[in-house]
Formats: structure tokens, sequence, C-alpha cells
């Protein structure tokens, strides 16, 4: 996922039908959006923060909109379209719905992420345009905290400031490639910087560094008033197998949720050792996530 990358140019406009039940939004929907969003804040976070962002639900300066699906004019699901592809509140009726219109646009994407039906759903319609992936995750378990963790956490661990960018830039590509297969850095990595020196103003990056070293980091990836999400959790190679990631993802949880009052994540069903840590620490599996990486 790399929702730093920008987005195509192309403009829409405000309330433009494209069918008989999907249209662009405009400003006006956002209470209707909103209202979308808060039937499952844990799925919507990236759509809920987005919109606290660029403060209504109409198109954004940068090329971002939102389209929505109507039934007797009431809102019933919604998708982002920006550098990503994200699904709010879609079935799989919908998320065929969606990708007719999607294809004409000719847009390139960096990936498709959200709930694993409205993903694939969508997958499937977009696989007839000319974009084609490298990378299909089709079962990533959705998991959330909402009380405590069960763990006593790593008091070592803190929030990153933005001297050390030079520090932790190298682990963040480090994870990113370990996790997609390529550097973020490879090109130049401008939007990838940009993305990871925000996170650290936002104070939304966490560290444990000892003697000029870090030994795990992780972000809060999208925070919204209602959730938080933890991503780019990594472990230097030098410290893995010690028993500690526990401890560390604890405090990653426990400011998680001095920010609001759910924390979630999600992870690829193939991650045996790191399921088992966030399941130790207190997160339950409430569905399940997928994404396509192009």
């Amino acid at each position: 996922m790399a929702p730093w990358f920008p987005s195509a140019k192309s403009r829409r406009t405000p309330g433009e039908p494209l069918t008989e039940s999907i249209r662009v939004l405009a400003d006006a929907d956002t209470p209707a959006l909103r209202a979308l969003i808060a039937r499952d804040p844990v799925s919507n976070i990236f759509m809920d923060a987005q919109l606290d962002a660029i403060g209504g639900a109409g198109p954004a300066s940068s090329g971002s909109f939102v389209l929505g699906r109507f039934d007797g004019g009431l809102l019933i699901s919604a998708c982002w379209v920006g550098a990503n592809l994200v699904p709010i509140q879609m079935t799989g009726e919908d998320a065929a719905e969606f990708a007719r219109v999607l294809v004409p646009m000719g847009r390139h994407y960096a990936s498709i992420f959200g709930p694993s039906a409205a993903v694939l759903g969508l997958w499937q319609g977009l696989g007839e345009g000319t974009q084609r992936a490298f990378d299909v995750r089709e079962h990533q378990p959705l998991m959330v905290l909402d009380a405590a963790p069960q763990v006593a956490p790593n008091k070592a661990l803190r929030i990153s400031h933005e001297g050390e960018f030079e520090l932790l830039l190298p682990a963040c590509a480090a994870m990113f490639e370990e996790e997609l297969g390529y550097s973020p850095l490879a090109a130049g990595g401008s939007y990838y910087r940009s993305r990871v020196r925000s996170l650290m103003r936002q104070g939304h990056s966490m560290v444990d560094i000892r003697d000029g070293e870090i030994r795990f980091k992780a972000e809060l990836g999208t925070v919204s008033a209602r959730a938080t999400q933890i991503q780019g959790v990594w472990m230097n190679p030098k410290y893995r197998g010690q028993g500690s990631a526990a401890a560390y993802m604890s405090a990653v949880a426990g400011y998680a949720l001095s920010l609001a009052p759910v924390t979630s994540l999600y992870v690829n069903d193939y991650n045996a050792p790191a399921l088992a840590t966030y399941k130790k620490v207190g997160f339950e599996v409430v569905g399940e996530f997928a994404t396509v990486l192009f």
C-alpha cells in the first residue's frame, strides 16, 4: 500500500452522474458519507481520516474524488479514487457496478485495499482494464484492540523526532522492501520520504533507538477520532526471535489507544509469528482485508 503516491490529476465534477446509481460525490454529500463511514469506523478508517483532512466529500485539489452509489436517494456505498482505490461499505454487487465505471476512466493505481469481498470484487472488474497486478493478497486478517494490552509494554519505545529522520528512513525502507519486494527509494523516493517525515511530524512514528541503532519501529499509518491503524511494524533482524515483539506491540497499542478508543491492524495470513504476537497482546480477529498491489 502506498498512499503517499501522487494521484492522477484528471478532474471530476462534483455531483457528476456516471450511471443511474453512481455519481461523483459533492461537499453536500459529506453528512451522508460520514454516516456511511460510521457503520464501521475500523474498516473505513482510511476514508474517515481522508475526510477529516480534505474537509468534505467533494473532489480534492489533488485530483482524488469519491464515487457514491445510491438507492432511492440514499448513499449505500462509496469508493475513494486517488492513488489507491478504497471501498467503503461496498458489497460484491456494488463492487461490480463501481468497476464498470472505473475501467473506462483509464486511471492507474498503487493499490486496492480494504474488506476482502469488496477489494476482490473491484479487482475482478478492473482486470478487464490495462493495469496488471504484481501481487494479490486475498486473506489478511483484520485485528482490533479496544482494551488495555495483555502484555506489559516495553517502556523504551517512544515517539521519534525529526532529527532522527536519516536514521529512521533506512529502517522504514527495509520494512517496505521486506513486505513488497522492492525498495521505495530505488527511484529517489521523494514521495516516500515525504510520507515518513509527515508521520514523524504528526507524532505517529514510534521507535526504540539505542547506541545509534534502531531496534524496533512502527507507525500509526492512519488516525481518526474513532480509530487508529498500526502499520510499518519492523524489528531489526539482529533482535528477532528473542521474545521482545509482544512488549513492543503492547507499547504501540497503548499509545494508539490514548488517541482513539480502538486500534487495528491487518496482517498477511501466512505470517504466523506476527499473528501469534498480536493475539498475545490482546488483538482479536474481526474481519478480513485484501490488498491488490500494482
